[in-house]
């Protein structure tokens, strides 16, 4: 299949481009709201989502065929071809085999981070999708943002010389990690480890910006609060039947008692996403009843709730990369040390501090977002338009080799993340071998 969704035209003429979304929910139904909103012509024309709440709001929102609504995504993907695009936002479990079917009926994808859960996996959707000659991406937003653009523009010029070490740090914010990595989907190991579901972003963002093959890795990290050991005396099974949920900062009552009724709230995880788009009735029966409910410090989560990554590059650069629970939620923190300067960022602000001059300039990345850039309300600073609008851009010239997030690189920054596990479990520094070894 040609790499072209329309080799018989030219620049972006023709019709407009189609969109399947496998797994409705959350991600799916951002993905979905971005690509209609893009001045390329894009229709969200199927759907497979097993929720029925989360189903329908997509369903109405985007005006999807009753035909084209599914409950599973094999029924999606079994059915003849629907779309030009598919975009896997399902389980990170049910990723490999959602690839190899839809590559198969010739779907293009666009597939939610992490690739899957096993290095092997990983290697299996890269291969699936080159033998079905369909273009293919990981949704890794980060590259896509224009603070990385223009941080990328920096290095690239030169501005700092070569990169001698970066210092990063990803603050997942208390309410966040409780939510997601304590009562939530991504809370075993056995299921995705913390670095893979929430850091394979940033694991893949620093060696796009480093640039060279990753040599090295070495890991510490560890489950050190959510635990029984730390269960405040007097603390019920769920935070409904609690004395002291109160004086609880990790309370799931607050919390998603707050998300009722703000649909438009920006403090996205306490308000509608974690309230789940549910009535005041339905959170009071899922406080009751459900994961969502229990105690921080009675669930069944083992994911480590901080970790460092130390990774030293071919030519001797090094990283070290911080994610933890202990925190506000905010954006990223960054400081590139190179040769000649230092840029230290926030994902909006860059501070350039040149050794020669001695003086530090600051570049807004969100200035003139107002007048046709991207949005500081779009999703992840923008990232989530800027891919859609690089992937379409790259399908309609042909040219997938033009998508930064390319598979045979995802596959790079994963093999990364495993090799830090590895090192991280066994206490050890791991060395990785050259690609294609």
């Amino acid at each position: 299949m040609s790499g072209s969704l329309f080799p018989e035209s030219s620049g972006t003429s023709g019709r407009p481009l189609t969109v399947a979304v496998a797994g409705g929910g959350a991600r799916g139904f951002a993905y979905a709201n971005t690509a209609v909103r893009l001045p390329e012509p894009v229709q969200v024309v199927a759907v497979a989502e097993p929720r029925p709440i989360a189903r329908g709001r997509f369903v109405e929102q985007f005006d999807v065929p009753a035909e084209n609504v599914f409950e599973d995504w094999r029924d999606l993907a079994a059915a003849p071809r629907l779309a030009d695009v598919v975009v896997i936002s399902l389980l990170d479990h049910q990723h490999v085999d959602a690839v190899m079917a839809f590559a198969e009926r010739g779907y293009h994808i666009l597939l939610e981070k992490p690739m899957a859960t096993t290095e092997d996996e990983c290697v299996k959707i890269v291969d699936a999708v080159e033998a079905a000659g369909v273009t293919a991406a990981v949704c890794h937003v980060l590259r896509y943002t224009p603070y990385t653009l223009a941080l990328q523009d920096l290095l690239n010029s030169g501005a700092i010389g070569e990169i001698a070490s970066i210092e990063h740090l990803e603050p997942i914010g208390h309410s966040h990690f409780a939510h997601s990595f304590v009562r939530g989907n991504w809370r075993r190991t056995d299921e995705s480890p913390l670095l893979l579901a929430k850091s394979c972003h940033d694991i893949d963002w620093l060696m796009s910006l480093v640039d060279r093959p990753v040599e090295k890795v070495a890991s510490f990290g560890s489950l050190k609060h959510f635990n029984a050991a730390n269960r405040p005396a007097g603390a019920a099974d769920r935070c409904v039947d609690c004395s002291i949920e109160a004086s609880c900062a990790f309370s799931a009552a607050r919390v998603y008692r707050r998300g009722v009724g703000a649909p438009d709230s920006v403090d996205g995880y306490n308000a509608l996403v974690m309230a789940g788009g549910l009535s005041s009735e339905e959170v009071e029966h899922a406080l009751a009843h459900g994961p969502y409910g229990r105690c921080v410090y009675a669930s069944d989560n083992d994911v480590v709730d901080h970790q460092v990554v130390q990774m030293e590059f071919e030519g001797g650069a090094t990283v070290s990369f911080t994610l933890t629970a202990f925190c506000e939620g905010a954006n990223r923190k960054t400081r590139i040390f190179g040769t000649r300067g230092q840029i230290t960022g926030d994902g909006r602000y860059l501070q350039v501090f040149d050794f020669l001059s001695e003086q530090t300039r600051v570049i807004d990345t969100e200035a003139g977002a107002g007048a046709g850039g991207h949005a500081a309300v779009d999703g992840h600073g923008g990232g989530d338009r800027g891919l859609f609008e690089s992937f379409i851009r790259a399908l309609r010239n042909g040219t997938p080799e033009d998508v930064p997030s390319r598979l045979r690189d995802s596959l790079a920054g994963h093999r990364v993340v495993f090799a830090a596990e590895r090192a991280r479990r066994t206490a050890s520094v791991v060395a990785l071998e050259p690609a294609g070894k």
